[in-house]
C-alpha cells in the first residue's frame, strides 16, 4: 500500500481540490501506448482510404523531380529555389497523411481525460536529477510494469506480424515471377495488411494501459487521513477561526435583535429565566411573531430595554418557556399557543386604554400552557 514520507499510509481517495492542484502542475495520466496506437493507426487509416491519391501525387513528383531542367545548367543560383519548390511539391502529396497524424495526436490526450496547458510544468523540476529516485524508479514496481507491458508489446505486435507472415509467404514468393507493377501493387497490398494487423495489435495494448495508467495516476494521488484532515481545516476554516467567525455573527444577531425590543408590543417573562418579546400588527402580520428572546442573563437585558422604551412586561411562566423553546426569531409564534397569547396581547391592549377613575384596573386571568402537549392547558 502507498506510503507518504511520514510512513502513514495513503489509504483515501485524493479529494478534488488534490485532483485540480495536480492537473494545474501539469501532472495527468497519459498514456503513451495509447497515444502510439492512435498516430500509427490513423496513418494506416489514411493509407488505406487516400493511399492512391497520395501515390499518385508521389508518382508525379518523383517524375518532376527525375526530369531534368536544362535552364539550371545557365541559372545555377535558382537551385535552392527548385529544391524548395520540389520539397514544397512532396510536402503537399503528403499532406493528408500527416494532417490524419497530428489530429491523432490530440486525440490519445482527449480520450485520456482531456487537454491541458499547464505553465508551471514549464519550471524545472531539480527532484527529476536525483539517481536514486530514477533507481526507485526503474527497479520499483513502476519499472516492473514498464517491463510487463514491454513483454506484452512485443508479444502482440509479434504475433499480429506472424499470423500475417504465415499466410503471405506464397504471396512474397510468386511475387519473383510478376511483373514490376503488379509485384509493387502486391507488395504494397501485404505491406498495409501487415500495418493494419500491427495497428490492432498496438489498440489493443492501448486500451490495457490507458485504464492502467489512470488507476495508477489516481493511485499516486491518494491521501492519508491526516492530509485529508488539514485540507479539510484549509477549506472549511481552523476551529479557533470558525468559533470567532461563529461568536461574531452571535453578537450581530444579538444586536440586531435587541434593536428590535422597542418595537414589541409585549414581553412574557418567567419573570427571571426567561424573556420573549412579541409583536403583532393586525393589518400586515397573520399571527404575533418573536423579535427577541432570551435566557438568563439576555432575558435581563430585554426585560431592561423594554422597561426603559415603556414595553409591557407580563409575567406568564409556562408561557415564556414554552415561546422561547419552540419560538423562532423573525418568526410567527406556533400555532398551538395562539389562544394563550391571545389572551395575554388582549390584557396589554386593555391596559393600554385604561385610565384612573375609569373603572377598576384589568387584571390577566393565569394563562395555563400545557409544556408537554403545547397550547392552552384545558379548563
Amino acid at each position: 500500500m502507498a506510503e507518504n514520507e511520514n510512513g502513514q499510509e495513503k489509504t483515501e481517495q485524493p479529494s478534488e481540490k488534490r485532483l485540480r492542484e495536480a492537473r494545474e502542475k501539469g501532472d495527468v495520466p497519459r498514456s503513451r501506448e495509447l497515444g502510439t496506437a492512435a498516430v500509427f493507426g490513423g496513418a494506416v487509416l489514411a493509407l488505406l482510404g487516400g493511399g492512391g491519391m497520395m501515390a499518385r501525387g508521389a508518382l508525379e513528383w518523383m517524375r518532376a523531380a527525375l526530369s531534368p531542367d536544362l535552364g539550371l545548367r545557365d541559372a545555377p543560383t535558382e537551385m535552392f529555389g527548385h529544391a524548395g519548390l520540389l520539397l514544397l511539391r512532396l510536402l503537399l502529396a503528403m499532406a493528408p497523411l500527416m494532417a490524419v497524424a497530428v489530429v491523432a495526436c490530440f486525440a490519445a490526450p482527449v480520450l485520456m481525460g482531456g487537454l491541458n496547458f499547464a505553465s508551471k510544468s514549464l519550471v524545472p523540476d531539480f527532484k527529476r536529477l536525483n539517481p536514486l529516485a530514477g533507481l526507485k524508479r526503474i527497479y520499483g514496481p513502476e519499472g516492473l510494469a514498464e517491463l510487463l507491458k514491454s513483454l506484452l508489446r512485443v508479444l502482440l505486435v509479434g504475433s499480429a506480424a506472424a499470423l500475417c507472415m504465415w499466410p503471405g509467404v506464397h504471396l512474397l514468393r510468386s511475387m519473383l515471377n510478376q511483373p514490376l507493377e503488379q509485384a509493387a501493387s502486391s507488395g504494397l497490398g501485404f505491406a498495409l495488411t501487415m500495418m493494419l494487423a500491427t495497428a490492432a495489435a498496438l489498440a489493443l495494448l492501448g486500451s490495457i494501459d490507458a485504464p492502467y495508467q489512470k488507476w495508477n495516476w489516481r493511485r499516486k494521488l491518494k491521501m492519508t487521513r491526516q492530509e485529508l484532515r488539514e485540507e479539510m481545516k484549509e477549506l472549511e476554516g481552523k476551529p479557533e477561526v470558525k468559533g470567532r467567525i461563529r461568536q461574531l455573527q452571535q453578537q450581530m444577531s444579538q444586536r440586531r435583535m435587541m434593536e428590535d425590543v422597542p418595537t414589541a408590543d409585549v414581553i412574557v417573562v418567567n419573570p427571571t429565566h426567561y424573556a420573549v418579546a412579541l409583536k403583532y400588527e393586525g393589518g400586515s402580520m397573520r399571527a404575533p411573531r418573536i423579535v427577541a428572546k432570551g435566557v438568563d442573563e439576555m432575558a435581563l437585558r430585554i426585560r431592561e430595554v423594554g422597561e426603559r422604551h415603556r414595553v409591557a412586561l407580563v409575567s406568564a411562566p409556562p408561557l415564556a418557556r414554552v415561546l422561547y423553546r419552540e419560538g423562532q426569531i423573525g418568526q410567527e409564534i406556533p400555532v398551538k399557543l395562539y389562544a394563550a397569547v391571545a389572551q395575554v396581547l388582549s390584557y396589554v391592549y386593555q391596559l393600554r386604554n385604561w385610565r384612573p377613575g375609569a373603572g377598576p384596573q384589568p387584571q390577566l386571568n393565569d394563562v395555563e400552557v400545557d409544556e408537554h402537549g403545547g397550547g392552552a392547558a384545558p379548563r
